[in-house]
């Protein structure tokens, strides 16, 4: 079972970001405001929702690296459907 992490939107913004772009718009908007806080430990669990681009999980394993992305529980499949399964390891 997965455990949300706390909130930091309030309800009708939350509503209105849903509308938007969706659940992912919320993940993002989640941790940005978790982070505002200075809350980074919720603000990094709330991007293990987020789908992220594949463009951003490659710049941000050159910046941080392989274990920071697996560390993070960050999802990858965006990644790997365009740098390949290994693309963790392989780039």
């Amino acid at each position: 079972m997965t455990v949300t992490p706390k909130s930091y939107l309030p309800k009708e913004e939350r509503e209105a970001l849903l509308r938007e772009g969706g659940m992912n718009l919320v993940y993002v908007a989640e941790s940005q405001e978790a982070s505002s806080a200075g809350d980074e430990k919720t603000a990094w669990e709330w991007m293990r929702f987020a789908e992220i681009p594949a463009y951003a999980l490659m710049s941000l394993k050159k910046r941080r690296g392989m274990d920071f992305i697996r560390g993070k529980g960050l999802r990858t499949e965006t990644a790997e459907a365009k740098y390949g399964k290994d693309w963790l390891e392989a780039y």
